[in-house]
């Protein structure tokens, strides 16, 4: 569905409306980690529900992370989607990223959406049945941008959204949420195979959980489900054909060799055992964008990792600092810069003059944190989760190196404090 900046005109007077609306810019707020505390974390918090495709009805929920000691009025919010192949993942995989851009002035959420489709694991889902499986999921992730909506009109703003600067980002089947979420929003673009009646149809099988049209019945209806722009990590699309100049801009980063998610126009595989359909990857949506003339950012990573923001700290530095630039230009209306700038910086990152180093980063069993830098001063080493939560405290540290174990502790990107003269200096590992 077309926007209202259509031209370069509409698009003068988009940033400018955007930039007087916004009163919380500026301040390094939107660019910068300027709220230093963890986030203020809502686990739980329910947003909807719809059958799923086995006919049982899911309560659908999200955790909602707020800026500690944040007073602003009104903020802008991102909305994440797990990824995980439509039949597994959970909405804690993106709460590295939520925990980032909730520092940086963003409300942020994780959400959770209905998982499953019939064929597994005898015969196999083929593009009816996981076409379906893509559709519940973005039927899901539009009731929770309709939430918010919902909830700072009749709710009284539990939140503090600023409606005007919703957004939607997603890795992996997240990604798809995400496209499909912005460019297959008219019932003439449903493929034949999306059967949103429930009901069987000559060839055609109906499947559970799908009424409601392009908006579905996951719940807060009577508000819209747009958003602003969409961030797709190693994400695609059945058809960048539904993509139109003046759609929603978008922000894409994709490995060449990813051989879970297409890169490029290819037949996805699920699970690397079932054939399911061909579908336009993240560089082909780019392609089209430059074609139609829609704004948006792409950046192409080299190698074959699947999403490697999680398996590589540079690289998701890399993506941070870009999606940072991408949304700071619709929410505060600065020029738009697509390229790695200045990396993030705050009270709780790391000086320019302080050289610390972890090796290996991503790690499997244990790393070792070079601490020369501050020449046997006493120093606390702190590891937090993606959640947030203190996993780790060590204090009274005097050496030039220190090795932290990973213990028991699950596989996925962790933050390392390390408290000094009552500075706190902060890098990312990955536990492997």
């Amino acid at each position: 569905m077309k926007k209202i900046y259509l031209t370069i005109a509409g698009g003068l007077f988009f940033l400018t409306a955007s930039a007087q609306t916004n009163p919380a810019c500026g301040n390094n707020r939107y660019h910068n980690f300027i709220f230093p505390a963890a986030p203020t974390v809502t686990l739980d918090v329910v947003y909807g529900s719809n059958m799923t495709y086995s006919g049982s009805t899911a309560s659908l929920k999200m955790d909602i992370y707020q800026p500690q000691g944040d007073t602003e009025p009104l903020r802008a919010l991102i909305i994440w989607a797990h990824g995980g192949s439509f039949v597994g993942g959970a909405k804690a995989d993106m709460a590295a990223f939520c925990n980032d851009f909730a520092k940086m002035g963003y409300v942020t959420a994780t959400m959770d959406y209905r998982l499953g489709m019939n064929g597994l694991p005898f015969p196999g889902p083929d593009s009816n049945t996981a076409g379906a499986a893509v559709m519940r999921a973005v039927h899901d992730a539009r009731a929770a941008v309709r939430f918010f909506r919902q909830n700072a009109r009749v709710g009284g703003n539990t939140y503090k959204i600023d409606t005007n600067n919703i957004y939607f980002g997603g890795a992996s089947a997240g990604g798809f949420i995400a496209l499909h979420l912005a460019y297959m929003d008219e019932l003439s673009e449903l493929p034949s195979y999306i059967d949103t009646t429930g009901t069987t149809v000559g060839w055609k099988t109906g499947q559970k959980g799908m009424h409601g049209g392009v908006e579905g019945l996951s719940g807060n209806p009577g508000y819209s489900s747009k958003v602003k722009a969409i961030i797709d990590l190693s994400g695609a699309i059945a058809d960048t054909a539904w993509m139109h100049a003046g759609d929603t801009p978008v922000i894409s980063t994709h490995s060449v060799g990813d051989a879970t998610v297409p890169y490029g126009r290819a037949k996805i595989i699920l699970s690397g055992f079932y054939p399911i359909q061909w579908v336009d990857g993240s560089s082909i949506v780019a392609i089209k964008a430059t074609q139609i003339g829609l704004e948006h950012c792409w950046k192409s990573y080299p190698g074959n990792s699947h999403v490697p923001e999680t398996s590589s700290v540079q690289i998701y530095d890399t993506t941070l600092v870009m999606i940072r630039n991408f949304l700071e230009h619709f929410t505060c209306g600065v020029a738009l810069n697509c390229n790695y700038t200045t990396s993030l910086s705050g009270v709780n990152e790391i000086a320019s003059d302080i050289n610390i180093s972890i090796y290996p980063n991503p790690a499997n069993t244990s790393a070792t944190i070079d601490l020369t830098a501050f020449a046997g001063h006493s120093v606390n080493i702190e590891l937090y989760d993606v959640l947030g939560r203190k996993v780790k405290n060590n204090t009274n540290i005097k050496s030039d190196q220190f090795v932290i174990s990973r213990d028991n502790l699950p596989s996925g990107i962790y933050f390392i404090n390390i408290v000094s003269e009552g500075k706190v200096f902060s890098k990312k590992i990955i536990f492997e």
